[in-house]
């Protein structure tokens, strides 16, 4: 598995979470409060959390993960503040399965 694979799922994880925790503040600023409204940041975290699943199951294929695993990573997606704990058990995982390690430079 090359790096790049873990380091968009890594950068994915962490948008996602924030935007989830942004949506999250919105909704109960718009219930609780009737302030403010949702559409915009409800689209951008679709559109952000798709990605997220697309970069996850790419990782989780290459992992070889078991499809419990892989639906506990996407879940995590969906829980806030859950990708925060999540994110760094994987990668920590997941660095043991890369193997595109740059090469020793050769001293002259």
């Amino acid at each position: 598995m090359k790096s790049n694979v873990l380091s968009r799922y890594r950068v994915m994880a962490y948008i996602t979470a924030v935007w989830l925790l942004v949506f999250t503040a919105a909704i109960i600023a718009k219930y609780a409060f009737k302030v403010g409204d949702t559409m915009l940041i409800s689209q951008i975290h679709g559109v952000l959390f798709i990605i997220y699943v697309v970069f996850a199951f790419d990782l989780g294929t290459k992992a070889k993960w078991p499809f419990g695993k892989l639906l506990w990573v996407l879940a995590a997606g969906c829980i806030p503040f859950a990708s925060f704990f999540v994110e760094p058990k994987v990668t920590r995982e997941a660095r043991s399965l890369i193997t595109d390690v740059a090469p020793a430079t050769a001293k002259a």
